[in-house]
C-alpha cells in the first residue's frame, strides 16, 4: 500500500466558529400517527379497468425540543379514489429528533426542512407502502421528494405574504 502524502490526505472536517465540527445526528425516529382506511372494502379491492386517482400531500414541520435538538415531523397523506369513491386513505405523521450543532444560524432552516426530512423519507415511504399492501392494494411506492424545492416554495410563499399590498 502506498504512503499518503500531505496532498492526498483527507481534508479535516470544517470547523464552526466555536471550534466544534458541525454535526447532524438522529437521536430517535418514531410513528406519531398512522391511519389507514378502506371504507368500501372488500368491494374496493376488485380489479379495475383503469388506475385509481391518487393524491399525495406532504408537509414538514420542525420544533425545538432542547438546546441543539429538534423534532422534525414529516406528514404524508395519500388518498386513492375511483370517481367519487374513496378506495383508501393513508395518513402518517413520522418524526425524528435530531441533534443539530455547530452549524451557522443561516444553515439551520435548510438543515431542518431539507436534510432532516430527506433522512426520514425512506422510512415513511416504506410505512405507507406496507399499509397499502396490508390493506389489500398494491404497495404505494411514493416517488422521491425534492425537499429543497419544497423549502424554496415555502420561503417564496412566506416572502409574498410579508410584502405589503400594492408593492411589486
Amino acid at each position: 500500500m502506498a504512503n499518503q502524502t500531505d496532498e492526498t490526505k483527507p481534508a479535516a472536517a470544517p470547523q464552526a466558529g466555536n471550534g466544534a465540527a458541525p454535526a447532524l445526528n438522529v437521536l430517535v425516529q418514531y410513528v406519531k400517527d398512522l391511519s389507514f382506511e378502506s371504507p368500501l372494502a372488500p368491494a374496493s379491492l376488485r380489479a379495475r379497468d383503469k388506475a385509481p386517482n391518487i393524491n399525495i400531500n406532504v408537509n414538514v414541520t420542525a420544533n425545538p425540543v432542547a438546546e441543539h435538538e429538534y423534532d422534525v415531523q414529516l406528514t404524508m397523506n395519500a388518498k386513492a379514489t375511483d370517481g367519487d369513491q374513496v378506495l383508501f386513505n393513508v395518513e402518517l405523521i413520522y418524526g425524528g429528533v435530531f441533534r443539530v450543532a455547530g452549524f451557522p444560524q443561516e444553515h439551520m432552516l435548510p438543515i431542518l426542512f431539507i436534510e432532516c426530512p430527506r433522512i426520514l423519507f425512506p422510512f415513511a415511504r416504506q410505512i405507507v407502502a406496507d399499509c397499502t399492501r396490508n390493506g389489500g392494494f398494491p404497495p404505494l411506492m411514493i416517488d422521491p421528494i425534492d425537499f429543497a424545492q419544497m423549502f424554496q416554495q415555502r420561503v417564496a410563499q412566506e416572502q409574498a405574504k410579508a410584502q405589503p399590498v400594492g408593492t411589486a
